[in-house]
């Protein structure tokens, strides 16, 4: 039966927080065919039962033993007549019966003897450290699938799972300099904050030691480690002569996906991913405004801009912050667990503020599910470009040697059901392409004088209708900036009512659909 874990929607999280992840003792075990063989079935298997299209295990094991190669040129295998054969610089060195093609049990265990095979015919596969050949067999592997199905060794694989989850450390930003280690920016409600240091901080030493001509490698392990130990460190300030000295308690960190300021009597909240804190931190952020600003809160600004996208669950629960009933986003693909359905289950903690979305060419996934969603319901303008187009749902399962799949295993449909795979959500107001100013963009607002076809919005067009696709997003050109103008038109919309209704005027109120 298909492991389900945790489900991430988006391109790869573009978290800088702390470089790779620390390193284990497996690394430098020798190659060993039982546990190669054990990380290569569950591997297959997973792609068998939970990939949105089928795959046999021969499929993926020979193009994962064909990505050894990127080791080692002169190693080829070929398939055929039941057998695997195996050639080192044209030279015939073994054969081997093929199992079975429902046989991912055998397929595993044959990838690992082609493996110890080549390795005493093949000086840099002999050579390789064990997560070097089973990062080249995952990524051939991986070419057969989509651009958003990846492999991640056990270093990168630590990292996701800290950007995901969260981490033992201190709470900051950092950047590797030749006098030290830069402190780029302090997070909040963490130990860094507690003690005292300050963005543009200079570490000079850690637990004593000169940080100075450290990698990032080894700062990342001197400031990480397990909750409630402590970390000394020595910091030079630009502001002030000689030394400080800090004693940190490491907590748990999540990485920060959420900011807010205040913007006349609007609330500018930036989300910039998606992880299991998102959700939470956005509410806070949004009782924190309200209290603040009381009944001169005029309504909010959620900036999605170069959102790359992260958890499922969070993209429901930020979208559940704002709207009251009715349907989110659903996902369906293969496997009969992929057929979900998300639905608001909580009263609207804007309680029905005006809503400005932002969006470009860089948000995808995750933010184009909150984006459609807050549309469907009519639950607030989007001003922007046309969003990424992807619209797939990834879910990570984790091998043996701790590294981890992300298969992609569903596509996600917006509440009035079009998929948003390769067509991504367009804006009610469009900032891109042949646009002047805010003021007069907000005036053929006013005259509803605006380009994008609403009717053509949720209209179904085929994942292989290029043309379709392509003329439906060209109403909206992609942008990847983050220009003025949009922050200038959500402003302009939210302080005059009538033209805010003006701009929400005509867009579907679908939300409440139910696809079946």
């Amino acid at each position: 039966m298909a492991r389900l874990p945790r489900r991430v929607l988006g391109l790869p999280l573009a978290f800088l927080l702390f470089g790779c992840a620390l390193q284990d003792g497996y690394a430098s075990l020798d190659y060993d065919v039982e546990r190669a063989s054990r990380i290569f079935r569950t591997g297959y298997q997973d792609v068998v039962d939970v990939y949105i299209e089928d795959f046999t295990a021969p499929q993926l094991a020979l193009a994962g033993l064909d990505g050894l190669s990127n080791l080692d040129p002169a190693v080829s295998v070929f398939y055929g007549d039941h057998l695997v054969s195996l050639k080192i610089e044209g030279q015939a060195t073994g054969r081997f019966d093929a199992p079975h093609p429902d046989d991912t049990d055998g397929w595993g265990r044959l990838t690992a003897n082609v493996i110890e095979e080549i390795r005493h015919g093949s000086e840099p596969l002999g050579v390789a450290e064990p997560e070097a050949v089973y990062e080249a067999v995952f990524s051939g592997m991986i070419t057969e699938l989509d651009s958003f199905s990846r492999y991640a060794g056990r270093e990168r694989a630590r990292e996701n799972r800290a950007s995901r989850d969260g981490f033992g450390g201190i709470g900051v930003r950092i950047r590797v300099v030749d006098e030290g280690v830069k402190v780029l920016s302090v997070m909040e409600d963490t130990p860094a904050e507690a003690a005292g240091l300050e963005d543009q901080d200079l570490i000079t030493e850690i637990n004593g030691q000169s940080a100075v001509g450290l990698s990032q490698d080894l700062v990342v392990q001197r400031l990480r480690g397990p909750v409630r130990t402590t970390v000394l460190l020595t910091v030079a300030r630009p502001s002030m002569p000689g030394r400080l000295t800090f004693s940190l308690t490491r907590a748990h960190i999540v990485p920060q996906t959420v900011s807010y300021r205040a913007e006349g009597n609007i609330g500018y909240l930036r989300v910039s991913g998606f992880n299991q804190s998102t959700a939470q931190t956005l509410r806070e952020k949004i009782l924190q405004a309200k209290r603040e600003q009381g009944k001169d809160l005029e309504g909010f600004i959620l900036d999605l801009r170069g959102n790359p996208g992260g958890l499922l669950e969070q993209a429901v629960s930020v979208s559940d912050l704002f709207i009251a009933h009715g349907r989110i986003v659903s996902t369906h693909g293969r496997h009969p667990d992929s057929h979900q359905f998300f639905d608001a289950r909580k009263d609207d903690l804007a309680a029905g503020l005006p809503l400005a979305i932002l969006v470009n060419g860089n948000s995808a996934s995750a933010s184009e599910i909150v984006a459609a969603a807050l549309q469907d319901a009519g639950r607030g303008v989007l001003i922007g470009s046309n969003s990424f187009g992807k619209g797939t749902v990834q879910t990570v399962l984790r091998l043996p040697n701790e590294g981890e799949l992300t298969l992609t295993w569903a596509r996600f449909h917006a509440p009035s059901g079009y998929a948003l795979q390769n067509r991504g959500v367009l804006p009610d107001v469009c900032t891109s392409g042949e646009v002047s100013d805010a003021t007069g963009l907000l005036e053929r607002v006013r005259r509803g004088d605006v380009r994008v076809d609403r009717t053509a919005r949720s209209r179904s067009i085929a994942l292989d209708d290029e043309a379709g696709l392509s003329a439906l997003r060209a109403q909206c050109p992609v942008s990847e900036n983050d220009p003025e103008i949009d922050l200038q038109v959500a402003l302009g919309l939210l302080g005059d009512a009538t033209l805010y209704a003006q701009a929400l005027r005509g867009g579907p109120t679908t939300a409440e659909r139910t696809i079946n």
